[in-house]
């Protein structure tokens, strides 16, 4: 199997994390986003991985300089101007040369998906295109997809207004496609899968959805991301993982719970983290709380500040002395680039 990752994103809702670098490369546990996702694919079969490269590229290509992530061999794909999902899936398996059945998937979804199990449903049931389907309790945010008794979607419904969608199964942004949807994306257009390809497949009677109970996440926004990695903390996503680092320094007076902590971060005395993520080499000053927030690497928090309600700092970021916010953003959203 050969994946295509859509990686070319700019991440807004991210913001400010993402103005230092692309979502995929955030950490997830210890590693980067994008290689716990060609971790799992890796272990389920998947041979190759192209990354459909736009936004920041020469990170991706600074991190992973000799072609391989997580022990997969990985191609490079960088966009000449952004192409929307389905342009972008077009142009990687090109640039790839693919030419026979692939997965293509979002590289800011965190799933235990069995990308094998719905290889072998798209096989048995013949079409052009197959969806991971996942349940979620608010669809209104999601494409929604009902299917008929025989597995072939009946609609694609991007963001239904809340309380109209038929179904709470979703498209979970891992599909299998033939080749043959390639023909439907003109050289270098600018399409949307969601919004233009999988539309014209369900007119044809040809795209298929596999409903799956695994875990799914996405981890595109700050209340996703904190929550995903909470999620690896609690052990959801099997055994438990190591919330600090051992290089991470926290004061004996320090109090630290549930929170991902990285290398090199400094917990000063009479500090509280609780529910949070700091990244590698940032720093909680002494008295300072933060809670259910993320700092962003090399970061500091000021003495006493507190943070709360998904505040979040982004990188190489001082936060004063004495600051109190409440799911505010450093630097403020009029710093950020237009």
């Amino acid at each position: 199997m050969k994946a295509v990752i859509l990686v070319g994103g700019f991440g807004t809702r991210l913001r400010p994390l993402t103005l230092s670098v692309p979502k995929q490369m955030l950490p997830m546990g210890g590693v980067t986003m994008l290689q716990r996702v060609v971790e799992h694919l890796g272990g389920l079969g998947v041979e190759e991985v192209v990354l459909s490269l736009g936004y920041q590229p020469e990170v991706f290509l600074r991190e992973f300089p000799d072609g391989e992530v997580a022990g997969v061999p990985v191609r490079y794909a960088v966009e000449p101007e952004p192409l929307d999902t389905g342009g972008a899936i077009a142009f990687a398996a090109r640039e790839a040369e693919i030419d026979s059945t692939f997965l293509a998937l979002n590289g800011d979804v965190l799933t235990d998906l069995d990308v094998g199990e719905l290889w072998r449903y798209h096989r048995q049931a013949g079409g052009a295109a197959t969806i991971a389907l996942t349940e979620v309790e608010d669809p209104s945010r999601y494409g929604v997809v009902p299917l008929d008794g025989d597995g072939r979607v009946e609609a694609f419904i991007e963001k239904p207004e809340p309380g109209t969608a038929p179904t709470h199964w979703i498209n979970a942004g891992t599909y299998v496609l033939e080749p043959e949807v390639l023909d439907l994306v003109p050289a270098g257009a600018r399409r949307s899968i969601e919004r233009e390809i999988f539309p014209e497949l369900v007119a044809q009677g040809r795209l298929y959805g596999l409903q799956a109970a695994s875990y799914w996440i996405d981890a595109g926004t700050p209340e996703a991301y904190l929550q995903a990695h909470l999620d690896l903390l609690d052990g959801l996503r099997g055994s438990f993982e190591p919330a600090i680092h051992e290089s991470a320094r926290i004061d004996a007076g320090a109090i630290v719970k549930r929170s991902a902590i990285g290398p090199g971060v400094i917990v000063a005395s009479g500090a509280q983290v609780e529910d949070s993520v700091v990244m590698a080499g940032a720093r909680v000053s002494a008295g300072a709380t933060v809670q259910r927030s993320i700092v962003g690497a090399r970061s500091v928090v000021g003495e006493s500040c507190e943070l709360t309600d998904l505040s979040v700092v982004g990188f190489d970021e001082d936060v004063p002395a004495g600051t109190a916010e409440s799911g505010g953003r450093f630097p403020p959203p009029t710093e950020w680039p237009t």
